[in-house]
């Protein structure tokens, strides 16, 4: 898999991450450790997608 390709894939992860947090939130039984662990993940998911492009950047 191209590095490019697992880029794509993360960001559409972290995309859909951010979708689940906003239904979550406005859910009236919203779970607050729930939206926390989704917030977390998709925090996990940003560093993982700067890491990989700052590391790209200094290939080329």
């Amino acid at each position: 898999m191209s590095l490019q390709t697992h880029l794509s894939q993360l960001a559409r992860k972290h995309e859909a991450l951010e979708r689940e947090i906003q239904d979550a939130i406005h859910r009236p039984s919203a779970n607050d450790l729930h939206i926390a662990e989704l917030k977390r993940r998709k925090l996990l998911l940003k560093d993982e997608i700067k890491r990989l492009q700052a590391g790209n950047n200094t290939l080329h």
